[in-house]
């Protein structure tokens, strides 16, 4: 049986959202994490109304603020 694997399509833009691609860059991070902690991070996000990706944004932005505690 041979199976045929969706494709993303050919220029990042299309695929980017388009609140995001106002940003002036951004770079993809990769993690492994449980099923299980992958749902909690998907719950949380879905409560507060968010993205799991704005969802870790915003946590990691506080966590790793700059020198003067400001995060980006």
């Amino acid at each position: 049986m041979s199976r045929e694997f969706a494709r993303r399509p050919g220029s990042p833009e299309t695929w980017i959202r388009a609140s995001e691609a106002t940003r002036p860059f951004s770079a993809r991070l990769t993690i492994d994490v449980t099923p299980e902690l992958r749902g909690r991070i998907k719950i949380v996000a879905f409560r507060q109304g968010v993205t799991v990706a704005d969802l870790l944004r915003d946590l990691l932005a506080r966590h790793f603020a700059d020198e003067t505690g400001e995060a980006p």
